[in-house]
Parts: C-alpha cells; sequence; structure tokens
C-alpha cells in the first residue's frame, strides 16, 4: 500500500510540474481587430499571481462615420493547454468615448457619447519559446451601460502579438 501511495504522489507531483507554466511578468504588444469597425488597441500584461495576470488594453476603432477611444482592464485566470498553448479567461470594466457623424449639408447630424462597460474576455494563446513573443486569440463580450446608444453589445473579437518580459 505503501508502495501506492508513494507511486501516485510521485505521479501528481510529476503532473504538477507538467501544469506549470511560464506567465510572463509582463507583455507588451498589440490587439488587432474589433467590433464597430476595424481597429488597434495597445496592450500591456503583468502578472499578479502564478496564475493570474491584469490586461489593460487602451486602442482606437474607426468605422463607418463612428469613432471609438476604449481603455478596457480586465482580470484573467490563466490555464495551461500544452506545448506553450494557455488559454485564459476573465471579467473587465472600461470607458470609452464614442462621435458619430451622419448626413450631408443641413441634414447633418454629429454627436458623441462617453460610457462605461462591462465585459469578459475568454481567449487562447501561444508563447514562442525561442523568442519572447506571445500570440493571441480572443473574444471580449462588451456590454455599455449607458441611456441613448442604439447597441448595448458589443462583440470584440481580436488577435493579439505581445513581446514578453
Amino acid at each position: 500500500m505503501k508502495k501506492v501511495v508513494a507511486i501516485a504522489a510521485f505521479l501528481c507531483a510529476g503532473m504538477a510540474s507538467v501544469q506549470a507554466q511560464d506567465l510572463s511578468k509582463n507583455a507588451l504588444g498589440l490587439r488587432i481587430g474589433g467590433n464597430n469597425g476595424f481597429g488597434v488597441e495597445a496592450s500591456y500584461q503583468v502578472a499578479v499571481a502564478q496564475k493570474n495576470r491584469i490586461e489593460i488594453d487602451l486602442g482606437w476603432r474607426s468605422g463607418d462615420h463612428i469613432d471609438h477611444v476604449k481603455a478596457v482592464g480586465t482580470y484573467q485566470w490563466v490555464f495551461p493547454i500544452e506545448n506553450g498553448f494557455n488559454w485564459y479567461v476573465g471579467p473587465g470594466v472600461g470607458i470609452a468615448h464614442s462621435s458619430w457623424d451622419y448626413g450631408v449639408g443641413p441634414y447633418r447630424n454629429d454627436d458623441s457619447k462617453t460610457y462605461v462597460l462591462i465585459a469578459g474576455q475568454i481567449g487562447i494563446e501561444y508563447n514562442i519559446k525561442s523568442v519572447p513573443l506571445q500570440l493571441s486569440l480572443d473574444f471580449r463580450p462588451e456590454f455599455y451601460l449607458s441611456d441613448g446608444l442604439k447597441d448595448d453589445f458589443g462583440p470584440d473579437f481580436a488577435f493579439g502579438i505581445r513581446y514578453k518580459f
């Protein structure tokens, strides 16, 4: 019985070391994609624990007659898959400003609005071992908390590339 317990403990310890991940202390790069038009966000990640990090994204998006400036922060739990792949999930909050213009001449309508949003984020990433780069693909549904917006939901899909340090 002692041998079975020793073997089980050894296997569990081995599996724990396989599940350990190389979560970089910092990562800085771009998040490309978005909702309501194509855009780019500057993206910064900082590890706050062995399997947790905070991601802060600041970006500008432009669409048909509408421009957005947005800052979003998410708290993420990171789970290893294998061979440099991880998946992550977490909640977030943000603030955004939108301005738009429609029509021409006397029928022109210019307006702008600042609003708060809540978000979630789920994605997969690949950490390249030969160079300190991280590639990611994620989905960040955003719910806008404001009166007067025509759509209060924005599905935000993006590809990310970050330098790890």
